[in-house]
């Protein structure tokens, strides 16, 4: 894998973007996060249709996931059925294996009992618990229950204790993932954008090599990492928040249509054993994966095209769009096209005119690959 800088920080990702390694002993999973099924304001009428799309994209994937985690927000007001409506879209997944943590929203209504009936089986407290998986130990923390007028999330004396015993007796060469639902780090304190007593549980997990820290909440990437810990909150499946301090208050944000799914996505692990850290890659809704005649996109972001792989109808015209903060460039292995370097949100677009299979790559970045299939205008018709 290979660490970028951008702005000061850090983002990883596999070289080969593979979600496994050969020797079977590596895997990935999925984070999807603030699904707010139930919500149906301007920012996003159709959060299920945008649910949809990111369970398509996860079913896309080259090579299936193990499992998936979801870190809260799965309903908008708690209603018997949102969550029957977020389980029904959630089947339509291959990857059969889910994990929860709650979000505020989950609780609403009766102290989190009815999320803890339907997706907390089997765990502690108000919904926390740890596994196992090939080697990586996993912690699923919960910051919900207990919050208070004007501050921010809280773990409680007794899930820290919990917390504390559960990482007791591991080798400090275990890779530790850890996810909530509200940041575990400070993001914005005047909006309540992290945990107060976030910092007590950090401590636990200093001593060990290779820590990933996954949040929702703030329905926006970030970044950072502090010694060996890495920290990274998720992007909405429904609906964008501004900027830290970039608006009077949170909440959801309306943007124009066509750049909403650019503002919505998931999250990619990758585990390869030997590394030192986890390969963190996001992306977003924006873009298709399969183009009708006429047009289709492809979003550069954090060192990736999204989608990898489009198939589309020969006549159409594909064009990316560069939202990382470097430039890049969209190359043509078989020197069949070549953008000029783009610059943040600059475009570049190609028309397909003839069948067959366009590997492409970033000249400045060649671990960055992508492919176009260029199916006949005829195919696939009756």
């Amino acid at each position: 894998m290979v660490w970028t800088v951008s702005g000061g920080i850090l983002a990883s990702k596999g070289l080969s973007q593979q979600p496994a390694s050969a020797s079977g002993t590596g895997f990935s999973f999925v984070q999807i996060s603030d699904s707010h099924i139930g919500f149906n304001k301007d920012a996003n009428k159709d959060v299920t249709g945008t649910l949809e799309e990111a369970i398509r994209r996860i079913n896309a994937l080259e090579n299936e996931p193990d499992f998936l985690i979801h870190t809260g927000d799965l309903s908008h007001l708690s209603k018997p059925s949102e969550f029957d409506l977020l389980d029904q879209v959630l089947k339509q997944s291959r990857t059969k294996e889910k994990f929860f943590v709650p979000g505020e929203h989950d609780i609403l209504t009766d102290n989190g009992r009815q999320y803890l009936q339907r997706f907390g089986k089997g765990t502690s407290g108000s919904g926390w618990y740890s596994f196992d998986h090939k080697g990586v130990h996993f912690v699923g923390l919960v910051n919900v229950a207990d919050l208070k007028a004007g501050g921010l999330g809280t773990l409680g004396a007794e899930q820290l204790g919990w917390f504390e015993k559960d990482l007791a007796g591991r080798s400090s060469s275990t890779p530790i993932v850890v996810f909530a639902h509200i940041p575990l780090w400070t993001v914005y304190p005047e909006w309540g954008w992290g945990t107060d007593d976030g910092a007590k549980a950090l401590s636990y997990v200093k001593r060990f090599g290779s820590v990933t820290v996954l949040n929702g909440h703030i329905h926006q990437t970030m970044q950072k990492v502090e010694g060996k810990v890495s920290f990274h909150t998720a992007a909405s499946t429904a609906f964008p928040q501004p900027a830290p301090g970039n608006a009077a208050s949170p909440g959801p944000m309306k943007v124009p249509a066509d750049q909403l799914r650019s503002l919505l996505g998931i999250t990619h692990v990758t585990y390869l054993p030997g590394t030192q850290a986890l390969a963190v890659v996001d992306s977003s809704l924006a873009g298709g994966t399969a183009g009708d005649q006429g047009t289709a996109g492809v979003q550069i972001d954090n060192f990736s095209f999204s989608p990898k792989a489009i198939k589309v109808k020969a006549g159409t015209t594909v064009t990316w769009v560069n939202r990382d903060d470097i430039p890049h460039n969209v190359v043509s292995t078989e020197k069949k096209f070549a953008s000029p370097v783009l610059d943040t949100d600059q475009k570049f677009s190609f028309t397909f005119k003839q069948p067959g299979s366009y590997p492409y790559f970033c000249k400045i970045h060649p671990m960055m690959t992508g492919t176009v299939t260029v199916e006949s205008a005829e195919q696939g018709t009756v």
